[in-house]
């Protein structure tokens, strides 16, 4: 994709979520919407356009299945990033991929590519 991505952002920690924004950027996507609660979330989860979600696991003490199940009833795909392991997770859950904080762009790079393969492009030898 020569414009790459769009990605919707859910983290509350403002410095983490603008340090993903960052390497989502340097990666070739963007960044569509971004959410730091549950409430907010859950209406970008439903409304805004993107190709994939970056959830968070825990935004301010409320976990953030409700958002990942939105955006699973869209069809969307999306990861988790956390500091938490997938225990956290409902069951249905706890089978989509996570990123484990702190997130390195390598780690963030190959999750995309493996989310959607058909987006990475070949440099010609």
């Amino acid at each position: 994709m020569a414009d790459g991505l769009s990605v919707f952002l859910v983290e509350d920690e403002a410095l983490i979520r603008m340090m993903i924004a960052d390497m989502v950027e340097e990666l070739g996507h963007h960044v569509v919407a971004e959410a730091d609660n549950v409430r907010d979330a859950s209406a970008f989860a439903m409304t805004a356009q993107y190709d994939f979600a970056i959830l968070d696991i825990n935004l301010m003490g409320l976990y953030v299945d409700p958002v990942a199940d939105l955006i699973e009833r869209r069809g969307k795909p999306f990861l988790f990033a956390t500091g938490y392991g997938p225990e956290l997770l409902p069951s249905l859950l706890r089978r989509r991929p996570i990123l484990r904080k702190p997130i390195s762009i390598d780690q963030l790079k190959a999750m995309i590519d493996s989310l959607f393969p058909e987006a990475t492009v070949e440099t010609p030898h």
